[in-house]
């Protein structure tokens, strides 16, 4: 059993930092790395494609709105084509970054509030996986499964890889519990550790209403802004490992 062990790096700027991205990268597989908009900066990027060269971590582009006092996670009022330039700016700027280290961006994972728009309007869901599509049919799209954002990266002829968020509750519809309400980021390492137990032998995660919802996913997600992020992905990969389990990235199985 391969699981990818993912998570969102780079999210800082000039020398205000939110999660130890050095110890992360010691255990995840793949890395969603933050662009220059909601967070990160042409020096973060470089330094966190070196460092996931030199631990073989894979990267994909992490875009969000520009957004940084609210860290990217407030809806903003853009219109459909300022999405997708958007879109198209913050992936170019990963791959002239990830090509001076002879690196390749291998896939896309919006954002908060970027994806949250996306997958709350079928139309621009579409439009924006196309634009992916027309810079690098090769690059996979994280999401979750039968979302807008699922539904338009197929439609558009790209592979998507599913996701389970170990810190995040779900509700019983597949939605995730809104951040401010209570027991929406899950902080317990055990309560962690169980979750991913329960997913790995089940399929299935218990929800916010306590209720079994299936999750359809081989790659598992950690937010780096979650308090103790590094400490989550450790809990995460041992219990993996307990499993008989190996943390992988997924374009390397």
């Amino acid at each position: 059993m391969k699981i990818d062990l993912n998570a969102d790096i780079g999210e800082g700027f000039g020398r205000w930092t939110v999660a130890n991205d050095d110890a992360l990268m010691k255990v995840i597989s793949s890395a969603n790395i933050a662009c220059g908009f909601h967070a990160g900066d042409h020096l973060i990027m470089d330094r966190v494609v070196k460092a996931a060269k030199e631990q073989g971590v894979s990267i994909g582009a992490h875009p969000g709105l520009p957004d940084r006092m609210g860290f990217g996670r407030r809806n903003m009022v853009v219109s459909p084509e300022e999405m997708e330039a958007m879109l198209a700016y913050q992936i170019g700027a990963l791959k002239g970054i990830a090509a001076r280290h002879n690196m390749r961006v291998g896939h896309v994972s919006y954002h908060a509030a970027f994806g949250n728009m996306a997958n709350a309007d079928q139309d621009l869901a579409d439009r924006l996986a196309r634009v992916i599509a027309k810079i690098d049919p090769e690059l996979v799209m994280l999401a979750m499964e039968g979302h807008p954002i699922d539904l338009a990266a197929r439609k558009a002829g790209l592979r998507v890889r599913y996701l389970f968020l170990a810190d995040r509750a779900y509700q019983s519809t597949g939605a995730l519990v809104p951040r401010g309400q209570e027991g929406a980021v899950i902080h317990d390492l055990d309560k962690v550790k169980e979750r991913v137990k329960q997913f790995l032998e089940t399929g299935n995660v218990t929800t916010i209403d306590g209720k079994n919802l299936p999750i359809k996913s081989r790659s598992i997600l950690v937010h780096s802004d979650t308090a103790g992020s590094d400490k989550l992905a450790e809990a995460i990969a041992s219990q993996v490992h307990a499993m008989g389990g190996k943390i992988a990235a997924a374009d390397r199985e």
